[in-house]
This record gives structure tokens, sequence and C-alpha cells, in this order.
């Protein structure tokens, strides 16, 4: 039998890659490539590959924040970092990949190393399983601000999708993409190509701009 985290059911600041504030909740769930806090609100998704350290917060701290009692999953179901994007499939959530901001929508695919996030702000985004942060399912009465489902319907992806991540990349050569959420300027124009794990862009001036595959955190189309 596996043995239970030293931290289970305790209190923990979890610091995660490319976040300035550590999170804080109380450990709830961990399997070999994901681990579940609660932050009094929501129960908070951490992929453990962007988990930079753990530490116990204190007692006096902890008593801020309110856990409920109920599960949210069964309590023998493993959990996985797969079989948690696929429950959160249609689910209304938040998501963190990159920058200062987190992106609110639907998760609507899940292909063998991307999935697709459906947002009003970006409309389709391809994501990176490399690349997700943290994911917070909403209750299932929350709607992306307040939109009513006729404002804001949940659309299948435009997009005709492939089975990897760099295959997707491909077959949107051509086109006019935002790259990373468009942090930086030199993510925004034409897609060249995608040769030997490089991909080559287009940025406003025309000047090629190169970036190395793996540090490609999301794609979409304006």
């Amino acid at each position: 039998m596996k043995q239970q985290h030293p931290l289970m059911n305790r209190f923990v600041d979890l610091d995660i890659s490319g976040k300035p504030m550590a999170l804080r909740g109380k450990l709830v769930d961990m399997g070999q490539d994901i681990l579940v806090i609660h932050n009094g609100q929501q129960f908070v998704y951490v992929p453990i590959i962007h988990l930079q350290q753990m530490r116990e917060v204190s007692k006096q701290e902890s008593l801020l924040i309110d856990v409920p009692e109920t599960l949210f999953e069964q309590p023998n179901d493993p959990i996985s970092y797969r079989k948690m994007l696929m429950n959160a499939k249609g689910m209304f959530s938040e998501l963190y990949i990159t920058g200062n901001q987190s992106i609110h929508g639907y998760l609507t695919s899940v292909m063998n190393d991307f999935f697709v996030f459906y947002s009003p702000v970006y409309h389709s985004v391809v994501v990176s399983l490399t690349h997700l942060k943290y994911l917070i399912p909403y209750n299932p009465n929350v709607t992306p601000y307040t939109l009513t489902a006729e404002q804001f319907p949940l659309k299948p992806s435009p997009l005709t999708l492939a089975r990897t991540f760099d295959q997707q990349l491909r077959k949107l050569v051509g086109e006019f993409v935002i790259l990373d959420l468009g942090e930086n300027p030199n993510k925004i124009g034409v897609l060249k190509s995608v040769e030997q794990n490089i991909v080559e862009l287009a940025n406003a001036g025309g000047t090629p701009i190169y970036l190395h595959l793996d540090h490609v955190k999301t794609v979409h189309l304006p």
C-alpha cells in the first residue's frame, strides 16, 4: 500500500514555477503527478512537475482557512493529472499558465500532450500539458463573468485537432497566431514553420523570431 505523504491533511504553502506568490491550502490529495489543496473556497489541482517547494504553515495561519468536510472525489479513487483533465471537461474552470493573470473558461478537449480551453477572452486556446501550473474548477452554478449560456455558449473548437502539440502547431503554419497569451510582442505573428523543435514566427515588423517548441506554452488564433 502506498504510504501517505507526511503533510497530508495539513495546511501548506506551495511555491509554483512562475508564480510569485505561494499557494496556500490544506493538502487533501496527492497522486504520482498531481496534488490537490483546498484554499478555503476551491480545490486547486497542481501538477507536481511545477512544484518547487511545499512547506507546512503554522497552526495560527491555518485557522484562517475553512475546508469543507465533504470529499470532492471518491476517497479510494487514485488521482492523476490526465484523469483530472478528463473530469474537468465542460466545467467552468480557472487556469494559470504564464504571466500575471489566469484565464477562465471551459476545457473542451484532451489530446496526447495538450488540451483545448475555450475562453470568452481568448476563444480556443491550445495548452501544452507540461505548462499548466494549476487548475481550479468552479461550482456548477458559476459562469465566466456571470455570462449567460446565450452570451457565452460552450462551442466545440474550430480547430482541426491533431494528436500532439507539435503536430497541432504544424497545422497552423501560415496562420496569424498568438503564443503564450501574447505576454511578449515577439510571440505574436505569422507562424512560418515548425522544424526540428524550432518554431519560426514573423513578428509585427516581419523579423523572424525562433523559439524552442518546449518553451511554447499556449497557442491561439485572434
